[in-house]
């Protein structure tokens, strides 16, 4: 009996230090991934639920919670719903959030090749059929989740209450001074200079290596594979198609999408205005999730943007 109990004691342990190592490994070689699970950890403690739905590129995670108002919250390329975990205990008391992984990010099909901005939106179109079918819903996109976003408002406007563009539009002027897709610990650390405010403290090695090789083939490589079909989604000059009111909550250190970016949009578009966050970067909930969220509120709480009054030209008359 004394030898069985020791025995089970014995195995204990040596499961509890597998763990450990494992444990151990995941951070040192995986720390996004654990990352990724500590922010869906988060979205459940929060009191969201994971649902899924039906798309044409085959199941999509949605995850779903509170009361009030909806939000519809579209994260950026390469990234997933856990995006918002940092600001979400500030909002799921008076809003309702529906939060998707988009198609081909994380738990949502597909998991390997191209992804398409078809695929992109089709997700989008159905997360706003089964969750928003009732009233319009305020929608908040991050970088190439406020890419999305525009796409959606300008097709149906009927059903964005007001759109939030976070760092994100569908314009073609990104700096191309920022490399997104680094391919050295190097290059990622100069990249996350430009996508991060002044202030955040250093990245270490292990994370940015871990950068590298996810964005050599995560997500956004994947999307990127498509880049020759994303002309037809920009809106250059054609900004004044997207009629519902827009909010720029803006990471103002951002120097892939910079303020004058941002600003570019606000003089085109019909109804906008914007709301820097000093300090901060290209993903903003994330990086300062304080500033965010209460640029975020405070924006939600003023009356929508009115249209921008008409300038009239004058015609000058030889005499």
């Amino acid at each position: 009996m004394g030898n069985t109990i020791v025995k089970i004691i014995f195995g204990f342990l040596v499961l509890g230090a597998l763990f450990v190592v494992f444990a151990v490994w995941m951070v040192w070689k995986r720390p996004l991934t654990v990352d990724a699970w500590m922010s869906r950890t988060a979205l459940k403690i929060n009191g969201l639920e994971r649902t899924e739905l039906q798309t044409d590129s085959g199941r999509m995670t949605v995850w779903e919670g509170g009361s009030g108002p909806t939000l519809v919250l579209l994260h950026g390329a390469g990234d997933q719903a856990g995006a918002w975990a940092r600001i979400i205990g500030g909002l799921v008391g008076d809003h309702r959030l529906v939060i998707p992984d988009l198609p081909g990010h994380w738990k949502s099909d597909p998991r390997s090749g191209p992804i398409h901005m078809e695929q992109l939106l089709d997700g989008v179109d159905r997360v706003m059929d089964a969750y928003c079918a009732d009233e319009p819903a305020v929608v908040v996109g991050n970088s190439m989740g406020a890419w999305l976003g525009f796409l959606y408002a300008r097709a149906h406007p009927e059903r964005v209450a007001r759109l939030v563009a976070v760092n994100g539009g569908p314009l073609i002027e990104p700096n191309p001074g920022v490399n997104i897709f680094p391919t050295t610990r190097d290059e990622a650390r100069e990249a996350m200079r430009g996508l991060m405010g002044p202030a955040s403290p250093p990245i270490p090695g292990y994370v940015l290596d871990d950068i590298v090789r996810r964005t050599g083939s995560g997500p956004a490589a994947r999307f990127a594979q498509t880049a020759d079909e994303m002309g037809r989604f920009l809106l250059d000059g054609r900004l004044g198609e997207v009629t519902v009111p827009v909010e720029l909550v803006w990471g103002a250190a951002d120097q892939l999408l910079t303020v004058a970016y941002a600003q570019r949009m606000v003089d085109e578009l019909p109804r906008a205005r914007l709301h820097p966050i000093n300090g901060c970067g290209h993903v903003p909930q994330r990086e300062c999730p304080i500033k965010f969220l209460e640029a975020l509120t405070t924006a939600l709480a003023e009356p929508p943007p009115e249209p921008q009054p008409a300038v009239e030209a004058v015609m000058e008359i030889e005499p």
